[in-house]
């Protein structure tokens, strides 16, 4: 019995706490060198499309979606407005409001995150932390939520979030982003 508990708890720790491994292992300056260049005021401006997913804790897809989403700038303020339609015929609206700071540090708020979420693009990547509320309908639960954004030879981009609450990981998002061709 003693060995189950202390089993269970290490695995609770290494749940909680992964230095070196997967996705939280990632640092903006591992991506410093690379290319293109990932300018999100050139790359989310104008009319863009995405697809995605979203898998719940146990790794299989719970959503699909399809966001139709417009970039505008005006110096170093912006917004990303982003219409979704998912797979079960439901829609949800978001509007960012983005302010570049200095050394490509910008920050972004939307109604449904709480507070301010901070990013940083460097190299040819863009990171993203918020703490966003859920709609009521999927429960209304307050997640941390990690996004990186690659920037592909393409123009294309892809993003990965990873959704967290009280530090456990229980949501993923692959998404893909490019131009409306047109």
């Amino acid at each position: 019995m003693k060995l189950i508990l202390l089993l269970l708890v290490a695995a609770l720790v290494l749940a909680l706490w992964r230095p070196g491994f997967g996705f939280r292992s990632q640092r903006l300056e591992h991506y410093a060198g690379t290319g293109p260049a990932f300018d999100i005021q050139e790359r989310l401006s104008g009319d863009l499309i995405s697809e995605g997913m979203i898998y719940g804790p146990r790794g299989r897809v719970v959503s699909r979606f399809v966001a139709r989403m417009r970039g505008e700038w005006d110096g170093s303020s912006g917004t990303l407005s982003e219409d979704f339609s998912y797979a079960n015929g439901s829609t949800q609206a978001r509007k960012w409001y983005l302010t570049m700071g200095s050394d490509g540090h910008f920050t972004a708020t939307a109604d449904d995150i709480i507070g301010t979420g901070t990013g940083r693009q460097l190299g040819a990547t863009v990171q993203l932390s918020y703490r966003i509320r859920l709609p009521e309908d999927a429960g209304g639960h307050v997640l941390d939520v990690t996004d990186w954004m690659y920037l592909m030879e393409n123009g294309t981009i892809l993003n990965r979030s990873e959704m967290r609450k009280f530090g456990i990981k229980v949501a993923e998002l692959i998404a893909t982003m490019r131009p409306v061709e047109g």
